[in-house]
């Protein structure tokens, strides 16, 4: 059983209370009554009982001490647990100090001190101190505290409620603090924080989350060693509307010529303070229709000075354009560290400090370091460019390398990111010449100390064209669309290989692809490729390309991961094309219903386009193959074929020469002159030459035996046409796009004679040479003279004329 006497000048209750979910399995039995709840007030003694062995399960106990200070003397010094002999329940006691608004009563705790907590957390022994701060009838929270914390006094301007609360199994048998009088503060409440190693502290304005006391005035007061650095971080705050006056932050700083230094909540907040310094925060005049809500919640952090403190770095982004440099702790944005976490501060001045420091170009600053391991810091730049017009821009190549400004730093980069924007039929080539990209697959994962990740995009679509890094066979990569390259460093490594960065980066006309890739294997080396948006899937109707260089003297070996596409179209249809890039070659087709090309030899350089659908749910189009290469090797049969072939041409040449030297002793001797100083112009135009075709050989190749090669092809000719002339026509299509299908057969145009036949047409730019070959048939070789002089020495008919003839007949 327990007795609990009160003095009738103690001015103290006691309740003992169910628990909200009440269980009836225990009860308080007084005399030989059995009750629910007991309250004991002053000047009461009582003995009772439980009617478990376990009452702390079902009761909760409430000890409240009334203390007026205004119409008597104050019990200042330490406040003690009273009564004593109570039953170990889960308790709070509750001390109500009434005192003149004109008086200030201060709290002192005893160590290990207090260390406030936000609204809804709790701690972690359980032990907890509620202090409100009591003007006549109006009541501020000044906040919840736990032990363990640096808190070590709090002044009130007049009275103050505080409340303890204990569980049952608590230990302490004291309140851990004193009561204190003081003369008046002039201000709602006074917090004193002593910091004296390295340490964090948070601290929240009165009401947090709700709103600070209209044109009220509060202090804190952080004392700190002077070898101590402390900086201020505002992590959360609102601002009321202000009818008069304005609210703001005050700073007073020992040694500072300007106090009180005066901010505004919004702005960033002293750094690299020395030793000691106040803390203000002054409401103002809200508007009555909407007076809204002034709050803060901050931190502040207490270092020792760093070793290179006074050490500068000068961080000149005056020569680069459209680029923004931040340095900032591990993590960052996606992890807020642990505010007891030590901290790294970067400072553009020796006051103005932060945890993530953003540069923008366009200007050079002299930073600093504010931390012991510069290691848990990171860098993460970014660069933008863009092409409006194709005809400024085609002509350029940006170099993707990091800056010397930033690898210069001793901070780590994390990231370097380019975004580059062009217009509507405007492309992006990036290429690397010397050290080519090797995709990371699963296959072929890339070890270097950098990667880049490529991201095609548009406003509504994006391509996740992969991850890449530099040791590869990719000379080259094409995308249609705006692009995303990030540079993204593992290790230490990068600082000694980012000297040897090769990324270039160009705009080109339109491709018909949504991606297009060189591709230039070592021929050692197995290359493994794969779709982009792996392992998601192709988005529908994309279509991507690949381009693969076989060395002249390989044979490259072309394989599929697996033997289907392994998906269902919903609508339009999937494809796999492969084809050699050589005249004739057959193209294979394979549809996402039928199964993939089994590994093949190619001897030449090939594509290989894979084309998607929209598939049905639950299916995308991934697709990956490898490329090997191996000597190419020349067959026995081949070798002895061409030996034969060699014996055969040998046989007929030895006949050949015997017919002619048997001809030779009936004929003249041919001469084949070409004589350079002869104008001339289409045969088959009169009067061209001002000696007649008679005396004038001066045209004609005679060296060719018709009747033994070309008689085939003589027909005879009346007549002359004018002959077919082949014009070069150079493929001005995209660079990269798959090859140009061969032009037609014939693009010839037919040209007329003119009608005026005796004179010779002015020669002009588009004109062409054109040499013709003397045919003798049997009867010229027989009579030298004759057969020349019945076409009055225009006896030379050219091939072209005879073709161009053939053509037409057929």
């Amino acid at each position: 059983s327990f007795s609990i006497t009160l003095h009738k000048l103690d001015n103290v209750t006691v309740m003992i209370k169910p628990r909200p979910v009440f269980l009836s399995r225990c009860q308080i039995r007084v005399k030989n009554l059995f009750r629910t709840e007991l309250k004991i007030k002053s000047g009461e003694s009582v003995t009772f009982a439980f009617t478990c062995s376990t009452p702390e399960k079902y009761f909760i106990m409430e000890i409240q001490n009334n203390i007026d200070c205004v119409s008597g003397p104050c019990p200042f010094g330490d406040v003690h647990l009273y009564p004593p002999g109570l039953p170990r329940l889960d308790s709070t006691f509750v001390w109500d100090v009434k005192a003149s608004p004109k008086a200030g009563l201060e709290l002192k705790f005893s160590t290990p001190w207090l260390r406030q907590i936000e609204p809804g957390e709790t701690c972690p022994d359980s032990v907890s101190y509620d202090i409100s701060s009591s003007i006549d009838l109006a009541i501020v929270n000044i906040g919840t505290f736990c032990r363990n914390g640096s808190v070590s006094r709090i002044k009130l301007l007049g009275g103050v409620i505080m409340s303890l609360q204990l569980p049952w199994n608590s230990p302490l048998t004291t309140s851990g603090f004193s009561i204190a009088n003081r003369a008046s503060i002039k201000r709602l409440c006074i917090i004193e924080s002593i910091l004296s190693g390295e340490s964090s502290i948070t601290l929240m304005s009165p009401n947090y989350p709700l709103g600070f006391p209209e044109d009220e005035l509060m202090t804190w007061q952080f004392v700190i060693p002077s070898n101590m650095r402390a900086s201020v971080f505002f992590h959360n705050y609102s601002l009321s509307n202000c009818e008069r006056k304005e609210e703001r932050v005050e700073y007073y700083i020992p040694g500072s010529i300007s106090n009180p230094e005066v901010f505004k909540l919004s702005d960033s907040q002293p750094a690299n303070i020395a030793g000691s310094f106040n803390l203000s925060l002054q409401g103002c005049d809200q508007d009555a229709q909407n007076p809204g809500i002034l709050r803060l919640l901050f931190q502040v952090i207490v270092q020792h000075p760093q070793l290179d403190e006074n050490v500068t770095h000068l961080v000149d982004l005056r020569k680069e354009w459209n680029m923004t440099v931040t340095i900032h702790f591990d993590g960052w944005p996606s992890h807020t560290p642990l505010m007891s976490e030590p901290i790294c501060l970067i400072c553009k001045d020796p006051r103005t400090c932060d945890r993530v420091l953003t540069l923008v170009s366009g200007a050079a600053y002299k930073i600093s370091f504010l931390c012991k391991d510069l290691s848990r810091l990171r860098i993460t730049a970014e660069k933008g460019l863009s092409c409006v017009d194709l005809r400024q821009c085609q002509r350029k190549v940006y170099s993707l390398s990091v800056p010397k400004v930033v690898t210069q730093l001793p901070v780590r980069l994390h990231k370097f990111i380019w975004k580059v924007l062009a217009a509507d039929l405007i492309n992006i080539e990036i290429t690397s010449p010397s050290l080519k990209l090797q995709q990371h697959v699963l296959e072929q994962k890339c070890n270097t100390s950098y990667s880049y990740g490529i991201i095609s995009a548009t406003s509504e679509t994006e391509l996740n064209v992969g991850v890449f890094c530099p040791g590869g066979s990719i000379e080259k990569i094409q995308m249609r669309n705006n692009v995303t390259i990030s540079l993204r460093t593992f290790g230490k490594g990068f600082l000694n290989e980012s000297n040897h960065q090769d990324l270039k980066m160009s705009f080109v006309p339109h491709i018909k692809d949504e991606c297009i890739f060189i591709v230039s294997p070592d021929p050692k080396d197995k290359v493994y490729l794969q779709t982009p948006n792996w392992p998601y899937g192709l988005p529908p109707y994309v279509s991507i390309s690949w381009h693969v260089i076989v060395p002249s003297k390989q044979v490259a070996r072309l394989g599929f991961s697996k033997d289907r596409m392994g998906i269902a179209c919903e609508t339009g249809r999937a494809y796999v094309n492969v084809k050699e890039e050589t005249s004739g070659a057959e193209e294979t087709v394979r549809r996402e219903d039928e199964l993939l090309p089994e590994p093949r030899n190619m001897y030449h350089n090939f594509w290989v386009n894979v084309s998607n659908c929209k598939p049905v749910d639950k299916t995308q189009l991934t697709l990956q193959f490898w490329v090997t290469f191996a000597n190419k090797q020349i067959d026995l049969g081949v070798i002895l074929a061409v030996v034969s072939g060699a014996g055969v041409l040998l046989a007929i040449g030895l006949t050949v020469c015997c017919v002619k030297k048997k001809k030779k002793k009936n004929q003249n001797p041919m001469v084949g002159v070409y004589n350079d100083n002869v104008n001339t112009q289409v045969p088959g135009k009169r009067n061209l030459f001002t000696k007649g075709r008679k005396n004038n050989e001066s045209h004609v190749y005679a060296v060719i035996d018709d009747a033994v090669v070309y008689g085939h092809l003589l027909k005879e000719s009346n007549g002359s046409v004018n002959p077919e002339v082949d014009v070069y026509r150079p493929f001005d299509g995209p660079v990269g796009s798959l090859p140009p299908s061969p032009p037609p057969f014939s693009f010839r145009k037919d040209t007329k004679r003119p009608s005026n036949t005796e004179e010779p047409l002015p020669l002009t730019d588009t004109d062409h040479d054109t040499y013709t070959f003397a045919h003798q048939t049997s009867g010229q070789l027989k009579d030298n003279g004759d057969a020349t002089e019945k076409n009055n020495g225009d006896t030379s008919v050219s091939l072209l004329e005879n073709k161009e003839q053939d053509g037409l007949v057929e």
